[in-house]
């Protein structure tokens, strides 16, 4: 019996080139992708040999839901040779930004996190390893308590941890005068508040105004604080939406308030000079007998008059006085009773003087208006407020100076601005124009010893100003 061999089986050469890429492609595919195992294994050794800072980023990125997993190398050693020989490569951009955010001390129980833009405290909490249930024990502790929620970009906060893990101490510096911290006790955490007692030296500026009394006053080496107070201070005698000229110069003699020898802020203006369209001002801080502190020019006359001449700080004027304006909405020539000062909306507006609110609310075409009755002669008119300040309504007094509402553009109005009218016995007269009446002076009782203080801040702030154009002429 004869068995035949079967004939093998012959396939066309195109189908044998196309069997053996596919081989080629799969035997490509098993060296690129590495199976499960070897993932597993790489990532396994690289936790263990990255001393800690695979650790933190992986918190990090838990801490941010539906990021991407980070990139694995090529190869599970490359991480070996980083950890043999650190300092043969930077660390990664990921590494030094947590870094950054969360400096570990050499106690294990000691932890800092400078706060990053868009962090919260919960986010902070778990850098630290803390979960939602510590962070909601120490916010609800007390009122104060949540002042730790108030973050800012750049803040620190320091965390001591007991050996459980649980939050023993949380403390942060608000600025160089303030700290404030959160201690765990029998009766769960006490909150304290420690302040700095700063050293107060006197500092001499001046400047000569170009474009603005702001640029010019933060060349000088004024905070934005202190320049609206030396406004302030000469608000009485110029306006500075309209007065303020290139070549108008000022000087002032003030507290500065030092910490270990830094400068961490400003006190009182104690004197002053300014001169303006040629004409200079003077002002001088005095405290009276019973504690009262006020300004008065070199002489003893009070800088404050019993107006302010103008309600809206740093404004500008849009529309001025006139009985014979033509009306931008109603188109047609209609007397202009006030001055219009165009602001941004929601800018403050002061009471121009002290007084009683005969009316805050509705106005017909003034829209949300206040209007003050100052003694028996005056009255002052405030229109197309946005909304009036917390307090303001009819029948309250106001202090000169007080916020009563702000910017807007309610009523008859084609843009953001205040509408302020001034009356004299009941007849509209120019707010711009009209001469202010005056405050009282120095009582006689005092006027010997507020000389004795006024002369030399004066006699100090004429040999500031001889040095500093003295040394400016040097070649």
């Amino acid at each position: 019996m004869t068995h035949s061999v079967p004939k093998a089986t012959s396939y066309p050469r195109s189908h044998l080139l196309a069997a053996s890429g596919i081989a080629a492609l799969l035997s490509l595919a098993l060296l690129v992708f590495p199976s499960r195992e070897v993932e597993a294994k790489k990532t396994y050794l690289s936790l263990e040999l990255d001393n800690g800072a695979e650790q933190i980023l992986q918190e990090k990125d838990e801490l941010r839901p539906g990021q991407p997993e980070v990139a694995q190398k090529a190869s599970p050693f490359a991480d070996t040779s980083l950890a043999d020989n650190k300092n043969s490569a930077e660390p990664d951009a990921d590494n030094k930004k947590n870094e950054a955010s969360l400096n570990q001390s050499t106690d294990p129980l000691q932890k800092s996190v400078t706060v990053a833009s868009g962090d919260t405290l919960s986010t902070v909490f778990a850098q630290v390893g803390l979960d939602a249930n510590a962070l909601h024990e120490a916010l609800n502790s007390s009122k104060d308590a949540k002042r730790f929620g108030r973050l800012r970009a750049g803040q620190v906060l320091d965390f001591k941890l007991t050996t459980d893990g649980r939050l023993e101490r949380l403390s942060s510096k608000l600025n160089d005068l303030e700290s404030i911290s959160l201690n765990r006790s029998e009766n769960g955490f006490a909150f304290k508040r420690e302040l700095v007692k700063p050293d107060v030296r006197t500092a001499y500026a001046h400047g000569v105004i170009d474009s603005s009394l702001f640029l010019s006053a933060k060349r000088a080496g004024l905070s934005h604080s202190l320049t609206m107070d030396l406004a302030n201070v000469f608000g009485y005698d110029i306006d500075f939406a309209q007065d303020i000229r290139g070549g108008d110069e000022f000087e002032l003699i003030y507290e500065e308030k030092v910490v270990d020898g830094k400068r961490v802020g400003s006190g009182n203006i104690l004197s002053a000079r300014f001169t303006n369209r040629g004409k200079t001002y003077t002002a001088v801080r005095y405290t009276n007998k019973q504690g009262v502190s006020s300004y008065y020019n070199a002489d003893g006359m009070s800088m404050r008059k019993a107006f302010i001449r103008t309600p809206v700080d740093f404004a500008r004027i849009s529309s001025r006085f006139s009985m014979g304006r033509k009306h931008p909405i109603l188109n047609k020539i209609r007397a202009h009773k006030g001055v219009d000062y165009a602001a941004p909306r929601g800018t403050p507006i002061k009471a121009a003087g002290d007084g009683k609110v005969i009316l805050a609310g509705r106005r017909g075409g003034y829209g949300n208006a206040v209007i003050i009755q100052h003694g028996s002669s005056y009255k002052t008119l405030y229109g197309h407020m946005q909304g009036f300040a917390k307090g303001i309504r009819t029948g309250v007094s106001v202090k000169q100076g007080q916020i009563i509402g702000y910017i807007g553009t309610t009523g008859l109005s084609t843009g953001p601005h205040l509408h302020y009218e001034f009356q004299v016995n009941g007849r509209h007269v120019d707010p711009l124009s009209q001469k202010l009446p005056m405050a009282d002076p120095i009582p006689s009782s005092e006027k010997q010893r507020f000389l004795q203080l006024s002369k030399p801040l004066m006699a100090r702030m004429d040999q500031e100003k001889a040095t500093l154009l003295a040394a400016n002429k040097q070649p």
